[in-house]
C-alpha cells in the first residue's frame, strides 16, 4: 500500500495486519480494527484504495441491548445479516446467547466463537449431511420446516432424535413489508394442519414460525400473522410449544419512517398471550436488520466520472447489492480530502467496478456537481446485507474493516432522529377470535 501523508508506520502497522490474516471482512474482531473519529478523518489521513466499511460496534450493541430488554422472549440473531465477527461479538458483549444460522458455514462460524451459545437451523430446506453434522457434531436442536419431504429429512438425518424442537414455517402476508419474502417458503394455509399434526409426532417441542417481511412498517402485520397461526394451531388441535415471530423488525432509512419498535413489541406481546399454546409456551423473534443497519456505511471511492455518471470502485457485486436492486433510499454522503467541495448539486448514476453492465446503481444519487476522480461516496445505514452480500467476481471485491465514532444518519434507538406514531391499526382478520390460552 502507498506511503500516504506520511503515515510510514501507520500503513506498514496496516500491512503486517493483512498479512497475517487479518485483513478480511468477516473475519477480524473488534479489537483489531484502526479506529477515526470520522469517515472523512479516514478519508483525509489514509486516502484508502479499497472500499471500505466503517464499522460502528456500538450501534450493535445499543440494538441488541434494546431488544434484549424489550422483547418478551429469546432474542436470535439473524446471522445471515451480517456475519462479521465484530458483530456477533457486539450482540454476544449484550448477553444474548441464541443465533438464527442459514447454513453449516454460520453454524461452524458460531460454535468456534462461542462455546454457549444456542443455535436455531431456521432455513427451511437443508441437505441431509447438514442437518445430520449439525445435530451430531455441533449439538443443534432446533429445525425449521414447511413441507413434510424436509421433516422427513430431519427425523431421518437426526436418526429419530427424541429431542428435537420443530419449528414449521408458515405463509403468511407480506402486504405490510418494504421487501416481501413470501414466495419461497412457508407452509399454505391447507396445507399446515395437517404438517402440524405429523411433526408433533416426532417432536419434543413443536413450533410454529412465519416471516411478515423485511422492513415491515406496520405493527399489524405481526397480529395478522399470528391470528393465522392461531386459527391453524385449532385446526390441527396439536400443543405447541414454541411461537417464532421471525424477523422483519424495520430500520429507519431516509425518508423511511417506521413505527416505533415498543409498538411492535405491544403488539406481539398483546397476541402471544390470548395465543391457544402450552402454558409455558417459548416466544422467540430473530431480528436481523434491525440489529446492524445502522452500524455501517461503505466507502467508495470515485475512479471516474463520465457522461453524467460515476465509476467507483464498489457496487452490486461487492457491498451495495442492495443499493441496486432494492433501490432504497440508502443516503449519501462525498468526503474529498483536500478541500471542501464548490458550487451546487446535481444527481448521478453510478457503476460498480466489475465489466458487467448490471453493475449500475440508477438512483438519482444527488452529489457536489464538481464531484471527481480520487473523492469517495459513503453509503450509509448499509450494516445489514452489505459486506454480507459480497463476491470477489471479476477480481473485486476486497473490503477493508475500519473502526469510526460518529452517528448514523437515522436511528431506531435514539437520539439521532426522533420516532414517530405507528399507523392506524387493521382490523384484525375474519375468523381470528382469540381466546384464552390452553394447555
Amino acid at each position: 500500500m502507498d506511503d500516504v501523508c506520511g503515515l510510514r508506520g501507520r500503513l506498514n502497522e496496516l500491512k503486517a495486519r493483512t498479512n497475517a490474516g487479518l485483513g478480511s471482512t468477516t473475519n477480524r474482531g473488534v479489537r483489531e480494527l484502526l479506529t477515526f473519529h470520522t469517515p472523512l478523518d479516514l478519508v483525509r489521513e489514509r486516502l484508502p484504495e479499497l472500499p471500505v466499511a466503517c464499522v460502528r460496534p456500538e450501534r450493535v450493541s445499543i440494538a441488541a441491548t434494546w431488544f434484549r430488554d424489550n422483547f418478551p422472549g429469546d432474542v436470535l440473531y439473524a446471522v445471515k445479516a451480517n456475519p462479521s465477527l465484530w458483530a456477533l461479538d457486539a450482540v454476544y458483549a449484550t448477553g444474548l446467547r441464541w443465533f438464527d444460522v442459514a447454513s453449516e458455514n454460520e453454524i461452524k462460524l458460531i460454535a468456534s466463537r462461542y462455546s454457549d451459545a444456542k443455535m436455531a437451523f431456521m432455513h427451511p430446506v437443508k441437505s441431509r449431511k447438514a442437518i445430520e453434522r449439525a445435530y451430531f457434531e455441533h449439538g443443534v436442536r432446533v429445525f425449521s420446516l414447511d413441507c413434510e419431504a424436509e421433516l422427513e429429512k430431519i427425523v431421518a438425518a437426526t436418526q429419530r432424535a427424541d429431542d428435537l424442537t420443530l419449528v414449521v414455517r408458515l405463509a403468511v402476508s407480506n402486504s405490510d413489508a418494504v421487501y416481501a419474502l413470501s414466495n419461497k417458503f412457508g407452509v399454505s394455509e391447507t396445507s399446515a394442519p395437517a404438517l402440524l399434526q405429523k411433526a408433533r409426532r416426532f417432536a419434543d417441542n413443536l413450533g410454529v414460525s412465519f416471516h411478515v417481511g423485511s422492513q415491515c412498517m406496520n405493527p399489524s402485520a405481526f397480529r395478522d400473522a399470528m391470528d393465522l397461526a392461531s386459527g391453524l394451531i385449532r385446526e390441527a388441535g396439536v400443543i405447541v410449544d414454541v411461537v417464532d415471530v421471525g424477523g422483519g423488525f424495520p430500520s429507519a432509512y431516509p425518508s423511511m419512517t417506521p413505527p416505533d419498535l415498543e409498538l411492535y413489541v405491544k403488539v406481539i406481546k398483546e397476541v402471544f398471550e390470548q395465543m391457544p399454546v402450552a402454558m409455558n409456551a417459548k416466544l422467540w423473534c430473530e431480528p436481523g436488520r434491525a440489529m446492524v443497519a445502522e452500524s455501517t456505511s461503505i466507502l467508495a471511492r470515485v475512479e471516474l466520472v463520465k457522461d453524467g455518471a460515476l465509476h467507483i470502485n464498489d457496487g452490486s457485486y461487492g457491498n451495495l447489492f442492495d443499493a441496486a436492486h432494492c433501490k432504497w433510499p440508502f443516503p449519501v454522503k462525498a468526503h474529498r480530502a483536500d478541500r471542501a467541495f464548490e458550487g451546487g448539486e446535481q444527481t448521478f448514476k453510478l457503476y460498480g467496478p466489475t465489466c458487467d453492465s448490471l453493475d449500475a446503481m440508477e438512483g438519482p444519487f444527488t452529489l457536489p456537481a464538481d464531484i471527481r476522480e480520487g473523492d469517495y461516496i459513503e453509503f450509509g445505514m448499509l450494516g445489514a446485507y452489505g459486506v454480507a452480500m459480497q463476491t470477489r467476481f471479476n477480481g473485486f471485491g476486497e473490503t477493508e474493516n475500519i473502526t469510526v465514532q460518529d452517528q448514523p444518519w437515522t436511528s431506531m434507538y435514539g437520539p439521532v432522529e426522533k420516532r414517530v406514531a405507528a399507523p392506524a391499526r387493521r382490523p384484525a382478520r375474519k375468523g381470528s377470535r382469540r381466546l384464552k390460552v390452553v394447555s
